[in-house]
């Protein structure tokens, strides 16, 4: 029977490159080890369910080049080991202190579970390798997962020096390639941030698709026919697929969105903050400073300070009610739309991967149970990718999106405003310096080589559009800050020893231990 439509789910995973050799404990690591324990490890639990039981679904994942660096890293994986030890050390006394509580002691004894699984599953079934259980998820045809930009720069405010945007682009490739034993088909811009601008690139790097908001193809030129229920081609020949709200809004929303229901687990209220501090010190920071350590009692409840105790059996059929509601309204919105375009609608509902599990507790288990039911309970649409969605249907009409975002106000001001605005000047004139480089060194000897990939590195890691972001919401602006101008710090140190042909060594081959991500990228392609 031929579908009404498709939906096309994407999760974009992306974490900026965090990793501190030089020292023993970095709380800012913990964004990684959080993930893996509350995101991508439940993720890869619910593709192993799928694979198990047959389920012929299909999703659309990015593992950006940042995190496939950090989860291949060794020191990091040993740290992680170290983290969740400490975890399930900490669960242990929990489920001790807990004892007379029966309701409190009932979440502890899930805790200890859960960590105990997470460590089995990380070390004794994936051997530490992350990103090579998700590769084996994609060599089953059903899961398909994408690049994004080396290190997450915001392409559009790096155009003004194309170079800087050729080496984001190629250098991911290149990465992607290494990691999955084949070419990328689709990307995720970072931020969602597009300009046409950036097409030759993806064209060069043999990219076909790419994913943007909703506002970028709906004022394209000309405006797209079916709206954002089907993909463009450009003029250069790529396939845009754009994000659909209604998707967004039940699921991202704070008023409406299904993770402020009152029975799931509540992010902010967790003992690391909540608990005597002797208790707790030896599972915070060495410091003594307070942080999350995952362990989180209480529910959302409501708009007030009194939560009540998570129950994990009513959140997660409040899960599975959610999931048959979304599915439902999948249903009605793509029998509408099908009617009125007289031909199958596709419904692309991106997200980031971290909303679910680590933002949104119980998100895998939303996903689980909408996969389900969108295989096993309804006859309306079929899950796609935008890969086959392209096979299946290769002809669409033809327009030009727009620049656009998916951040605030759907443009570039949360990257750009006063509080960030003073990297770009010096992140350019950073890539023209490495362009200069590139230009005065064809054949460059063992060392001077060696230079320019870490110069190239450090280029890219200041280049992250996480430092900005950072810097314009007021999480942790001093370590943003240091980090920009650290890396753009060794960046013009490599460059003037590089043109005075004096190299240190030793400090080279220190900050080459340090920034240690693309051991094989290719200087060329900032030239």
């Amino acid at each position: 029977m031929t579908p009404q439509g498709y939906v096309a789910l994407v999760l974009h995973a992306h974490l900026p490159f965090v990793r501190h050799p030089e020292h023993e404990e970095f709380l800012e690591e913990d964004w990684l080890y959080e993930a893996i324990t509350e995101t991508y490890l439940p993720l890869l639990w619910v593709l192993e369910g799928w694979l198990r039981d047959g389920v012929d679904y299909r999703m659309t994942m990015s593992l950006t080049p940042p995190l496939c660096a950090m989860l291949r890293d060794p020191l990091l994986q040993e740290r992680y080991l170290r983290h969740i030890s400490r975890l399930i050390e900490l669960a242990e006394k929990e489920v001790d202190r807990t004892r007379w509580d029966t309701a409190l002691n009932a979440v502890a004894q899930f805790y200890r579970q859960r960590f105990h699984d997470a460590r089995h599953w990380f070390d004794a079934v994936y051997h530490r390798d992350l990103v090579g259980a998700f590769r084996k998820f994609q060599e089953t045809g059903r899961l398909e997962i994408i690049t994004c930009a080396a290190t997450h720069g915001f392409l559009p405010l790096l155009e003004a020096q194309p170079n800087a945007v050729r080496g984001q682009i190629l250098t991911a490739r290149d990465h992607y390639m290494e990691c999955f034993g084949r070419a990328p088909m689709g990307i995720w811009l970072p931020e969602c941030a597009y300009t046409p601008s950036l097409e030759p690139f993806l064209h060069e790097a043999g990219l076909r698709w790419f994913i943007l908001d909703t506002h970028g193809l709906m004022f394209g030129d000309p405006a797209p026919r079916f709206g954002v229920y089907a993909p463009v081609f450009t003029p250069t020949g790529l396939a845009a697929f754009a994000r659909d709200t209604d998707c967004s809004r039940q699921v991202w929303s704070a008023e409406v969105g299904y993770p402020g229901d009152p029975d799931y687990r509540d992010f902010y209220r967790d003992i690391g903050f909540d608990l005597d501090y002797d208790y707790i010190r030896p599972y915070i920071h060495p410091d003594g400073i307070r942080c999350f350590t995952g362990i989180k009692y209480h529910r959302v409840t409501g708009r007030t300070p009194y939560k009540e105790v998570y129950r994990r059996d009513r959140a997660i059929e409040k899960a599975a009610v959610h999931a048959g509601h979304f599915m439902a309204e999948r249903c009605r919105q793509i029998e509408r739309l099908a009617k009125l375009m007289g031909r199958p609608a596709l419904v692309v509902a991106p997200y980031d991967a971290e909303l679910f599990g680590h933002w949104w507790f119980e998100g895998p288990e939303f996903l689980d149970f909408f996969v389900r039911k969108s295989v096993y309970d309804q006859g309306v649409y079929r899950l796609i990718t935008p890969t086959e969605y392209l096979r299946a249907h290769p002809t669409q009409q033809l327009s030009q999106p727009t620049a656009s975002s998916w951040g605030n106000k759907g443009y570039w001001e949360v990257w750009l405003d006063g509080s960030n605005a003073w990297i770009y000047p010096h992140l350019h004139a950073a890539a023209e310096r490495m362009a200069e480089l590139v230009r005065h060194h064809n054949r460059p000897d063992a060392l001077t080589q060696r230079a320019l990939r870490q110069a190239a590195r450090e280029l890219l890691l200041a280049q992250s559009s996480d430092w900005a972001f950072i810097m314009k919401t007021g999480t942790t602006v001093p370590y943003a800050v240091k980090r920009t101008k650290d890396h753009l710090g060794r960046f013009n140190r490599l460059y003037e020893q590089i043109r005075a042909r004096q190299i240190d060594e030793a400090w080279l081959a220190t900050i080459e231990w340090r920034d240690n991500i693309f051991p094989n990228i290719n200087p060329q392609y900032f030239g």
